[in-house]
């Protein structure tokens, strides 16, 4: 791909650099949404486009149906508009959106089939105080990391608290990453990555620790297993993604702190494609990375702002194959969808951006996993 592609937001000298990390450290805020001109495509034709901003899920209202007939009978304000107040975590099953709310002390579930919205707090030994990564099993049981807690707390696919994992002392839950009958759990206090047996949550092995070594983290924060069976952690105070064996083994470092492609400022969420491309969020940069298994940058997308593509403050990505029907349909014509890339964004227009990555029918791919140059 060539250079011409994308990122508003990307800044090119130190002194920039640092003014966004000054102004992130205060937090911010951007305008509403506004009405973009047309698809915008990643990188932008004439190119031919890997990425496609698709649409973005923030309150109720985004998938609610609305009667005219009911509104007339029973009035518009039968039910109050609920929304996003600080979005985290994000994943999708079985036609249901669903990202953790901070703010709100749970998550939320955007039903793309029912219509419908509804909010999971939990009560009692359920009740989730500051929740951040959500991670979906493939019956559809939902795993949540609960920082205040310090547990991975389990509900089942209908929402239905199950159990928790950790103990006092044990770990800072980040996010969990599931391979079988394991759990891979980044711990923030303990720097290292803890892996649980599913079934009894006894800790199987460790690895990492604090540092700056290889294999070693600083805030490790999220963690993802590609289909090829290497597990990716986000080394957040380390500004770099690690590669690891299964067995906890170093593979590999992707990245250091600078302003330059393939290097990071705040990674945190993470995700891998069926092909081996990994999707990193830069929560400082406000963009997303693409890169190939050698860590060569192949796109970025993204960049702060108060248009509808724009991530402000991102903090997780998921990559899903299973629910392009839902969304195939805000698809530019020609521009065939083979999986979609949802964005979560903290500030401004709290909300999940939906991305679609595929290819426009008619144009020639045949340099698209060419590396950007530096």
């Amino acid at each position: 791909m060539t250079t011409p592609l994308i990122g508003r937001a990307w800044r090119t000298s130190a002194q920039s650099f640092a003014l966004i990390l000054l102004v992130l450290g205060a937090g911010c805020a951007t305008a509403p949404d506004k009405t973009a001109q047309g698809p915008v495509f990643y990188p932008s034709l004439p190119n031919p486009p890997r990425i496609q901003h698709l649409t973005s899920f923030s309150t109720s209202e985004d998938v609610e149906q609305k009667s005219s007939f009911r509104e007339f009978v029973v009035g518009t304000d039968e039910k109050k508009i609920d929304a996003l107040s600080k979005p985290y975590g994000v994943a999708m099953y079985d036609g249901k959106l669903l990202a953790i709310d901070t703010r709100g002390g749970g998550y939320v579930v955007f039903d793309l089939v029912g219509k419908d919205f509804r909010r999971v707090r939990g009560t009692g030994s359920a009740h989730m105080v500051k929740p951040i990564n959500i991670t979906i099993d493939e019956d559809g049981t939902r795993y949540i990391t609960d920082t205040q807690r310090k547990q991975v707390l389990v509900f089942d696919r209908l929402d239905n608290y199950v159990r928790a994992y950790g103990v006092a002392g044990q770990f800072q839950p980040g996010d969990v990453a599931l391979l079988e009958d394991k759990l891979y759990v980044t711990d923030l206090a303990g720097h290292k990555v803890h892996v649980l047996d599913k079934r009894s949550g006894e800790t199987l092995f460790t690895f990492g620790g604090v540092g700056s070594n290889d294999g070693e983290f600083f805030y490790p924060t999220n963690i993802k297993i590609s289909p090829q069976g290497i597990v990716y952690v986000s080394d957040t105070g380390n500004f770099r993604v690690q590669s690891f064996t299964l067995d906890g083994v170093f593979v590999g470092s992707h990245g250091r702190i600078g302003t330059g492609l393939g290097q990071f400022a705040r990674p945190k969420g993470i995700d891998i494609d069926h092909e081996g491309r990994i999707y990193v969020v830069d929560a400082a940069f406000q963009n997303v990375q693409i890169l190939n298994p050698e860590g060569q940058v192949l796109l970025y997308f993204g960049g702060p702002g108060s248009d509808p593509e724009s991530i402000n403050l991102p903090t997780d990505v998921a990559v899903d194959y299973d629910n392009v029907k839902f969304f195939q349909k805000y698809a530019a014509p020609g521009f065939e969808l083979e999986y979609v890339v949802l964005v979560a964004s903290q500030y401004g227009a709290n909300k999940v951006n939906v991305f679609g990555f595929g290819h426009m029918q008619g144009m020639d791919y045949s340099m698209s996993e060419q590396p950007l140059q530096r």
